[in-house]
């Protein structure tokens, strides 16, 4: 029987093994999210329309806009890294400074090596959510990390 993460070399990668670090050391990783999105930078166009031609408007190209990564996953402990550095930046009113990190996202093989790997450059927390409580259902607490970043780069 072949093991869940084993795959074959031209099958799609799973999208549920991957990992994020936080800055450039080992003890920032954090692998516990359940989810991850805002993998989209999308080029801005700006419509001109030339003079004596009705059949189309020209698309001229401005600038990449990036939307903000969005993590999440079961409330972390207080001695989180993370954690702590999103409270530092959210819960400082301005009065001390915002650190910008390095972030990378792995998404992993079977075997835990890197298939595909993102960077994303001076990224920082804009909002710390903790999903609504219900007492209706039996659901892990979850909390919502937006990063805003600089840009992002697809390096593998």
């Amino acid at each position: 029987m072949r093991d869940v993460l084993s795959i074959r070399p031209d099958d799609p990668p799973a999208a549920f093994y991957f990992t994020v670090t936080f800055g450039t050391q080992p003890k920032d990783a954090d692998s516990s999210f359940r989810e991850v999105s805002g993998i989209a930078p999308e080029m801005e166009t700006e419509a001109v329309v030339e003079g004596g031609e009705n059949r189309y408007v020209l698309a001229l190209p401005k600038a990449v806009k990036h939307p903000k990564l969005v993590l999440k996953r079961g409330i972390a402990p207080n001695t989180s890294r993370l954690l702590m550095w999103c409270q530092a930046a959210l819960e400082g009113g301005l009065n001390r400074p915002i650190f910008p990190k390095q972030i990378h996202l792995f998404l992993l093989d079977g075997l835990g090596s890197p298939l595909r790997v993102w960077s994303f450059a001076n990224a920082y927390p804009v909002k710390l959510e903790v999903e609504g409580f219900n007492s209706t259902k039996n659901e892990v607490a979850v909390e919502k990390i937006e990063l805003s970043y600089a840009f992002s780069k697809r390096e593998v």
